[in-house]
């Protein structure tokens, strides 16, 4: 009997295996593994691909833990977008993997800039190059590791990496595929983006494309012997992990907002018509001829993360962070509250990767629960800035779905429902990028109608509703988060 599926979220720092049962959607259990990231320079964060796939092959093990392989219909993935992860002739990485954290290219973006050539890419690719995107990063490796370059024969994302050790397949998927040289229209690789930014010669080493649900591989006998997978099942092409978190969440419909409190800041709505601005990335949704409008910046939950990890070390026992986050935090709402700027690895478009993070306004009698909602109130403040441009182009449908880091916390929650004045929804399950992967591979196997039937179970336990007193206070602290940034704008090199 096959009633379950199963699907891989490879984030950039933890990769997540979800079995989830295939009619209900509910989750029946999760294995993880965290993959180390080191930073050799300035600017770079990378990985080493062989221990992505050993992470893989980890968190899908401790899924399977007590449970029959043989069980599972197919398998979907899904995994953080941009950067690179180069592979040789015989499908081995050329060099350890480009995240989309790291920020080296920065001068390629400035070249594009002044060239004309960004201004160019919005009408064509919908959307403008950023340091970590795929054209700016291959046009860093072409300039900078030539050798590397020509030693190259696929220039591949997490998810397909992952999906290569599982089936010995190369391909990726449409929504993967836009995030740079694919027409914003025909939702397929533009011979004239690659012209546009110097980079006809790497043309040929993208990866096909192939549909987000469609069967692009099956399960190869030495993946099943390390994984303790069946050999043969049946594996989805995936999907950029924010594609696949919306349809956990359950929001694909035309209007449908999904926010992600993670690694980033991640804010999005489903559309079936082109807008194109520099503030938000027009690409390929899950369905042929639909367009999720994508504003991000590296700049959300993992704020929390690094404060947690430097300076709370009771944090180190082991201890939810939470538990101790939201205490301190809820004493701290004072009229002084310091202001934090949000910006650890850069910041939107306006003023980008020249931006740093940083409290503004510390007194000698602030406590660590002043900062701690400083921090949250700048994370949600930076998640405004994204969704006020987005609401200006798209029509808004109901509630926002929530997930990530941040969405575990209530408190925190509230205070971003409060901060974008936006009702929030949070659904049941801890990864809905997983799951999302899982209702692919669902829908490849015939196990769902399609996207709609897929998305109709997810399951909203806790909802947030603005409160009007809490939309007045962030509303005032929005005017300040913005005369800080452009007073900072002239520091930063921006001004």
């Amino acid at each position: 009997m096959t009633d379950l599926l199963l699907g891989i979220d490879a984030g950039q720092t933890v990769t997540k295996a979800v079995l989830v049962h295939a009619e209900t959607g509910r989750e029946v259990a999760v294995g993880q593994a965290r993959v180390p990231v080191s930073t050799p320079h300035p600017r770079w964060v990378e990985r080493d691909q062989d221990q992505v796939w050993d992470g893989c092959v980890r968190a899908v093990r401790a899924a399977l833990a007590g449970i029959d392989a043989g069980r599972i219909a197919a398998i979907g993935l899904c995994g953080h977008n941009d950067g690179c992860y180069p592979v040789d002739e015989h499908l081995r990485p050329v060099r350890p993997a480009v995240l989309a954290m790291d920020s080296r290219a920065h001068e390629q973006v400035r070249h594009y800039r002044d060239t004309g050539a960004a201004e160019a890419a919005l009408p064509l690719t919908g959307q403008s190059p950023f340091a970590a995107s795929p054209a700016a990063v291959q046009a860093w490796l072409l300039a900078e590791e030539p050798a590397a370059m020509a030693r190259t024969r696929w220039l591949l994302f997490c998810k397909d990496w992952l999906r290569l050790g599982l089936t010995g397949e190369v391909a990726t998927d449409p929504t993967e595929a836009s995030a740079s040289f694919t027409d914003v229209h025909s939702q397929r690789y533009s011979p004239a983006a690659f012209e546009l930014y110097g980079l006809t010669e790497l043309a040929d080493k993208q990866p096909p494309i192939l549909g987000s649900a469609e069967v692009a591989g099956r399960v190869t006998a030495a993946a099943a012997g390390l994984t303790g997978l069946r050999a043969g099942t049946p594996v989805a092409t995936g999907a950029h992990d924010v594609d696949a978190a919306a349809l956990g969440m359950g929001a694909v419909t035309p209007g449908a907002v999904s926010v992600v409190m993670g690694t980033f800041s991640i804010n999005q709505v489903v559309t079936d018509t082109v807008r194109l601005d520099h503030r938000w990335q027009a690409r390929a949704f899950l369905r042929s001829g639909q367009w999720l409008a994508m504003s991000t910046s590296p700049a959300s939950s993992s704020n929390l993360e690094w404060f947690v990890r430097t300076l709370c070390p009771e944090a180190a026992t082991g201890e939810d962070p939470f538990a101790f986050v939201t205490a301190e935090v809820a004493t701290s709402i004072r009229a002084d509250l310091p202001l934090y700027l949000p910006f650890l690895f850069g910041a939107p478009v306006d003023p980008g990767p020249a931006a740093s993070a940083g409290f503004l306004g510390v007194r000698g009698w602030h406590t660590r629960g002043d900062l701690l909602r400083a921090l949250w109130e700048g994370v949600a403040l930076n998640h405004r800035t994204h969704l006020s441009a987005l609401r200006e182009a798209f029509p808004f449908t109901g509630a926002g779905r929530l997930s990530g880091g941040g969405a575990r916390s209530p408190a925190w929650s509230q205070l971003l429902a409060d901060t974008v004045d936006l009702p929030l929804e949070v659904t049941a399950g801890a990864e809905p990028g997983a799951r999302g992967a899982a209702l692919l591979a669902g829908i490849g196997a015939g196990r769902f109608a399609g996207l709609a039937e897929a998305a109709a179970t997810a399951e909203v336990v806790r909802a947030h509703e603005p409160d009007p007193a809490g939309v007045r206070r962030m509303t005032e602290r929005a005017e300040e988060y913005r005369a800080a940034i452009t007073a900072l704008g002239r520091w930063w090199g921006t001004g």
